[in-house]
Order: structure tokens, then C-alpha cells, then sequence
């Protein structure tokens, strides 16, 4: 086991020591951070990149846009275990949730950029996601007046691929999900939460979840094994490449089934869990969290009592709850 992973394997031990009781009030130096407010941006260029993101000339047939597997009225991922790519074919692995996107540090399951300009890059020339180049893209754009006349506004240079993912970077900065009860909670209303809930975040903390699964994204900060304290990929069988994870661009034995950890924030909508999609509903995902990661053999009351923690960190998207 890495050094990096040695070090998050004791964090969870020395979580895992106590079992407490429901914090009264929220403590000041919380692991878990509220949802900022969207950074300003320029309203056109949100609109544009609005625009770019339902635009299905992104795909080589034009029939995929990044709206058809990021539904952003359920959750902002697909109800899919895979998403279908645009010649009709499911593609590797499950598709995340691109709200509060911007938060993680790194993009995609096994990391492999940091921006979200060049996550948009990526998945454009995917030959499993929307096949296509650039170039033809930025063809297929510019023959239009109406993205012609958008994007002369806002840049010097026109429709060109940096200014596309930029567009859809500015307009994905703004997918954030504020206004969760717990996020109400974090920022000072603590009777927002009921009892059981609250006892259901102590024991998200006691028992080491929030070892992995911290900062102001609730995760997306770090990279784990899955299958810390056991087989995970043995007992579920059918291995397939997509599940070495990190493996695949490292070469680098540490990094076999070494994905990003997820956020948590909204994870009550956004099932099927998992970059295998294995995880068919919340209860089966904690399930086998506590079994592989935590090595934990938990009470029902106390899974319970997670899963209603859990709920509580659904946010809001165009002032609605999800």
C-alpha cells in the first residue's frame, strides 16, 4: 500500500475509535465546508456556454450533447448505468454529476486533467463519447451566424476550441447546488436538521466515511483504492479493464483501482453509484463502503441513520431542490 494510502488508512482508524453523540451546534472547525456562492461571471459568456452545453453539433453525428448524459433537472448525471455514446453504445464507466463539478480538483473517475476546459476537450474526441475533433467542430459551429455573431462579441478570435471550452467552462463554474438543509446547518441553523439526522453526521465522522469524503465538495479532493480492506472487484467478479482506474495511465502498481472519491453532495439523486454502477441504490452503496473501504460491520440503526445523514446534503439547482 502507497505511503498516501497508508496515511488515509490510519485517518479512518483514528475516526473510527469513538462513537459519539449528535453535536448540539455546529462546530467552528468542521471538516465539511458549506457550498460558496458562484464566483461572478460574465453573463454572456454563461448563456453561450448554456447554449454550447444542449448543443448536440459537439458530437461527430450530431445526435449527443453534454445535456444528454448530464440531466441537470435529475441530479446532473444519467439515470443510466452508462451512458450511451453517440454511435448508440454504452459507454466504460457510470457518468458523475457535472454540479459542483468545479470544486473537484481533479476530472474524470481516474483524474487524468485538472480543468474543466480540458474535461470538455477530452470527452468532445472520445471515441466512445461524442467522436469527434475540433476542427469539425469548430466548422460545424462557425457555419452558423448566430454562434459566429456570440462568440466575435466575446472573443477576438472567434468560434476556436479554447474559446468553445471556455464558454462551457464558464457556464459549468455556475452549476453549483447551494442551499442543502445540511449546508443550512453548516452556516448556523442547527435546528434544520432533525435528531436522527444529526446523529447520523456524527456517525458518518465516527466511523471514518469522512476520511475520504471532506472539504467543501464533500469529496472530490483525493484520490482511494477501491477495496481498501478488501477484494472488492474479486467478490463482485466480471472484471473489465475500465475498473483499474489510475492503473491505466500510471502503469504504477499503487495506482491499480485507484479512482477519485466522489462528492457526496446530492448523492441521494444521482444513483446508480459507483464507477461500475454496481451500487443500485444508496443503501447498497454504503453497504459496501463499510465492507471494502472501512473493513466495518455496522449496525442497521447506525446505516440507517447515515443514509438519513446522507440525504440531508441534496442541494438546489435553479432555486428548486433537486
Amino acid at each position: 500500500m502507497s505511503k498516501v494510502l497508508t496515511t488515509r488508512f490510519g485517518l479512518m482508524l483514528a475516526l473510527c475509535m469513538n462513537i459519539g453523540t449528535p453535536p448540539s451546534a455546529a462546530p467552528l472547525n468542521e471538516a465539511l465546508k458549506p457550498l460558496p456562492a458562484v464566483a461572478a461571471q460574465d453573463p454572456a459568456k454563461v448563456e453561450l456556454g448554456r447554449r454550447l452545453f444542449n448543443e448536440p453539433r459537439l458530437s461527430v453525428n450530431n445526435t449527443l450533447s453534454c445535456a444528454s448524459c448530464h440531466h441537470l433537472e435529475t441530479g446532473g448525471a444519467d439515470n443510466k448505468p452508462f451512458s450511451l455514446g453517440f454511435d448508440g453504445k454504452p459507454v466504460p464507466l457510470n457518468t458523475p454529476t457535472v454540479f459542483n463539478a468545479s470544486l473537484n480538483f481533479k476530472q474524470f473517475w481516474d483524474g487524468r486533467v485538472d480543468t474543466l476546459q480540458a474535461q470538455i476537450e477530452h470527452v468532445v474526441i472520445s471515441p466512445v463519447e461524442m467522436g469527434s475533433d475540433w476542427k469539425t467542430v469548430v466548422h460545424n459551429l462557425s457555419a452558423h451566424p448566430e454562434y459566429q455573431r456570440a462568440f466575435a462579441q466575446l472573443y477576438p478570435d472567434g468560434v476556436s476550441a479554447a474559446n468553445v471550452q471556455d464558454a462551457l467552462a464558464t457556464y459549468e463554474r455556475t452549476l453549483l447546488t447551494p442551499n442543502s438543509r445540511f449546508d443550512q446547518y453548516l452556516l448556523g441553523n442547527t435546528e434544520i436538521l432533525t435528531t436522527k439526522e444529526k446523529y447520523g453526521y456524527q456517525r458518518f465522522k465516527d466511523y471514518g466515511c469522512i476520511a475520504c469524503h471532506q472539504g467543501v465538495n464533500i469529496g472530490g479532493n483525493m484520490f482511494q483504492k477501491f477495496g481498501v480492506m478488501g477484494d472488492y472487484f474479486t467478490a463482485r467478479g466480471n472484471p473489465v479493464e475500465s475498473d483499474l482506474g489510475r492503473y491505466l495511465l500510471t502503469g504504477e502498481e499503487e495506482d491499480r483501482h485507484v479512482f477519485k472519491v466522489p462528492s457526496l453532495r446530492n448523492v441521494a439523486v444521482t444513483a446508480p453509484y459507483f464507477h461500475d454502477a454496481s451500487a443500485k441504490t444508496l443503501e447498497d452503496a454504503v453497504d459496501v463502503m463499510f465492507k471494502y473501504q472501512l473493513g466495518r460491520n455496522p449496525s442497521q440503526e447506525d446505516k440507517e441513520l447515515i443514509i438519513q445523514f446522507l440525504k440531508t446534503l441534496t442541494g438546489e439547482w435553479a432555486g428548486k431542490p433537486l
